[in-house]
């Protein structure tokens, strides 16, 4: 008989393991086209092999890590043209799920997103932190798409922004780009308080839009 509390700690683990290897592709710890080394990254974590193994499959599913032939599972590498593509897509989808967030947001919500703000605007006043900055707009963005309450979408935009994340031009450390970013994240959450579907629609189309046209001042 499968001992419940044996496969309770066993799934814990496996999303601790995936969480941190995650962590550590996209705040860039782990580069572009750096292996995954299933071994290295287990003593690493001074855990066994099989989560780290879980956690690479994880990654690949999510287009965070690509399994080259012979070689085996490195991180994911993204050009312009392909952030450009993810961040097409992902514009719509944002759309939709700040549209359905809308109605269902409570005054708790609303406190939540204005606290990130709050986080964001004070390290504005100090050096950019890749980790700290890319794992803040993506508890943003996270909270939304999941008061949305819609869960193959909220799945689908979780790829689509951790594979924008991948993108390792300064698109995520320039000042200018994070002073603006915050700026489109007042103005989502101002749309959000109005409970405008519409309004939120377009606010968080335009952010990821936003995105897409500061590819090009590089």
């Amino acid at each position: 008989m499968t001992d419940p509390d044996a496969t309770t700690a066993s799934a814990l683990l496996g999303a601790s393991v995936h969480r941190q290897v995650r962590q550590m592709v996209l705040t860039g710890e782990l580069e572009p086209s750096a292996p995954l080394s299933v071994p290295a990254l287990a003593t690493r974590l001074g855990v066994s092999r099989s989560p780290v193994r879980e956690a690479v499959q994880q990654l690949i599913y999510e287009g965070l890590a690509v399994n080259v032939p012979h070689a085996g599972a490195r991180v994911a590498a993204i050009d312009d043209d392909q952030v450009r593509d993810v961040l097409a897509v992902r514009a719509v989808l944002d759309g939709l799920a700040a549209a359905e967030a809308a109605a269902k947001l409570t005054e708790a919500d609303l406190a939540k997103l204005a606290t990130i703000l709050a986080e964001q605007e004070a390290n504005l006043r100090g050096a950019a932190d890749t980790a700290r900055d890319t794992e803040l707009d993506l508890e943003f963005h996270t909270f939304i798409r999941d008061r949305a309450g819609n869960r193959p979408l909220a799945d689908e935009l979780a790829r689509l922004e951790a594979q924008a994340h991948l993108y390792r031009g300064d698109l995520w450390r320039s000042e200018l780009n994070r002073r603006v970013a915050l700026r489109e994240h007042r103005r989502i959450v101002e749309a959000l308080e109005s409970g405008h579907a519409q309004d939120a629609r377009a606010a968080a189309e335009a952010h990821v839009c936003g995105l897409v046209t500061r590819l090009g001042r590089r």
